[in-house]
């Protein structure tokens, strides 16, 4: 299909009516090439065409001749003779670039700027002109380039070309020139520029990559395939325009942030460091923008601690506010009593700024924190409690101080160690189940006389995380039947593999000193005052069930 295309209408300057006659000269000399046409009697007979090699040797050989003409008659103290005509060239072709090419392979071969279609070659040189209202100095620029031309009689007569230096780009500009006497743009004329292009001046142009490679994908396809072709592969030709002309998606928040976070610089962190930690935290978009930034700053220094930030905060504002003493807090990593192992890893990621990496290594190294033989996870050895961020430290050493807590707690609360993991166990289930502190020791009974009696706890805290969720206790029949789930105390016997919580004081003091009571079941019937009703049999316990299901009805937005 490329064969059908004019290529004179697309690289060979020129008006319609030279190129109709054009496409009428090639028609006449292809027939005659294929022996269809005969010549018109009278006329000469067609002459063969030149390739482009030829036609270039003989245009080199005559421009050889003229200039040894002109150097003989300079070295004779002759002027060159105007009225001389020049010798007929051979009629074999009327120009390089007006003859329309039989096929592409013979298509001509642009040479200069001037040789392309001025369209074509805004299109493929991706120059932009910028707005003279929008650049001030570029404009001083343009206006002095004019008075230059106006002053120096070398310059030339190329008024368009002139003008579109001071006013902007005219009709067709193709980046070097005004509109000539077609209007289509380009040197002032179909016969080109009255000089040789000069280089912009300043800032005024500038080129970029993008539309160059982007005009060759889009030559590329309507080549190949035509209209039709383009039209299908619009969408995607818009990706790759957007892509390689820079029009993405911002990798830099803007504006002063969102909600408030907070980030900790550990002591040797180098400027890498913070980037990540920042991205990490949710502050900027890409590490690599505020990391460039920062190298742009030689004399910005970090200082190790914990500094209240923003989400969504450009890096320029954040890398301020790091530099503003006010954002410095003291902060600290804050365990709720009853709270899972993997919500206290991401506050220690959060808010310590350590790596994720790091911390679950940690936290899979159990030899290093001095645990008996038979525990398999740190879940329930992490003591609720507040504990200052500390910028030197290692996620080893956040953890070891947390179990550390916990064994000075186990051992006031008269535990002995062959007893602490039991007693982990116990208390993280009673923390996840009991609502009052007052009930804890009632909740610590209930459980151990149905372990007295061999009957199951069913106890949905434990099945709820089995399944991954470590924030309620709610369950559904499915997951109270699966027997896939080891912590399924529905299914079976005994306390669970392992805690399912971090115990505090209270928790443990309960699975220590329960209550004295025969109680086999306990419902919470209020969820709002915490209310929890503690039955001996099954009957009492029903009962108890319907209160609850009648405290519901009347508080929907519980359910």
């Amino acid at each position: 299909m490329a064969d059908d295309l004019d290529w004179n209408a697309i690289i060979a300057p020129g008006n319609d009516a030279e190129r109709r006659k054009t496409t009428s000269d090639r028609a006449a000399t292809t027939d005659a090439r294929d022996g269809v046409v005969e010549p018109t009697p009278g006329t000469p007979a067609p002459t063969r065409h030149l390739s482009r090699r030829e036609a270039r040797a003989a245009e080199a050989a005559r421009a050889a001749e003229a200039e040894r003409a002109a150097a003989d008659r300079s070295a004779a103290g002759q002027r060159p003779a105007a009225a001389e005509p020049e010798a007929p060239a051979a009629p074999a072709r009327r120009s390089t670039y007006r003859d329309h090419p039989v096929s592409p392979a013979d298509a001509p071969v642009a040479r200069r700027a001037a040789d392309l279609h001025p369209e074509v070659h805004a299109l493929l040189t991706g120059e932009v002109h910028v707005g003279d209202a929008d650049r001030p100095a570029d404009r001083a620029a343009g206006d002095r380039a004019l008075a230059d031309d106006a002053a120096s009689p070398d310059r030339g007569t190329d008024a368009g070309a002139t003008a579109s230096g001071a006013s902007g780009p005219a009709q067709g500009d193709d980046g070097s020139g005004g509109a000539g006497d077609d209007g289509r743009g380009g040197r002032g004329g179909r016969g080109g520029a009255s000089r040789a292009p000069r280089e912009p001046r300043g800032p005024h142009r500038r080129r970029r990559r993008g539309p160059l490679i982007a005009g060759i994908v889009i030559v590329a396809v309507v080549l190949a395939g035509g209209v039709s072709a383009y039209a299908f592969a619009a969408p995607k030709i818009q990706q790759v325009v957007a892509a390689l002309s820079g029009n993405k998606e911002p990798d830099d928040y803007t504006g002063d942030g969102t909600t408030k976070v907070t980030i900790t610089i550990k002591q040797g962190d180098i400027g890498e460091d913070v980037a990540k930690t920042l991205q990490r935290s949710g502050v900027v978009k890409d590490s690599k923008v505020f990391y460039k930034l920062l190298l742009a700053s030689p004399d910005v220094q970090f200082q190790p601690g914990s500094y209240s930030l923003k989400k969504e905060m450009s890096s320029k504002t954040a890398l301020a506010a790091l530099q503003d003493t006010k954002n410095r807090v003291q902060a600290s990593i804050v365990i709720p009593e009853g709270t899972a192992l993997q919500d206290i890893e991401a506050g220690m990621v959060s808010k310590a700024g350590l790596s994720q990496a790091e911390v679950s290594a940690a936290a899979k190294d159990l030899a290093a924190y001095g645990l008996p033989a038979n525990v398999t996870t740190l879940e329930g050895w992490l003591f609720p409690a507040t504990y200052p961020i500390n910028p030197g430290w290692t996620a080893t050493q956040y953890f070891k101080s947390m179990v550390d807590t916990m064994k000075e707690h186990l051992a006031a609360a008269g535990v002995a160690e062959a007893d602490q993991e039991h007693v982990i166990v116990f208390a993280s289930l009673v923390q996840k189940e009991a609502g009052l502190a007052a009930d804890y020791p009632k909740v610590a009974r209930v459980f151990q006389n149905r372990l007295d009696q061999g009957m199951k706890l069913q106890s949905d805290a434990t099945v709820a995380y089995g399944t991954g969720n470590t924030h309620t206790v709610t369950t559904t029949d499915a997951e109270r039947a699966d027997a896939g789930n080891e912590y399924n105390t529905y299914v079976h016997d005994g306390l669970p593999p392992a805690p399912i919580s971090n115990p505090g004081d209270i928790a443990i003091k309960a699975v220590t000193q329960e209550a004295s009571g025969n109680w086999l079941y306990f419902v919470t019937v209020n969820l709002e005052t915490g209310e929890t009703v503690f039955s001996d049999t099954y009957d009492q316990h029903l009962v108890a069930v319907k209160q609850f299901q009648a405290w519901l009805r009347a508080h929907p937005d519980y359910q």
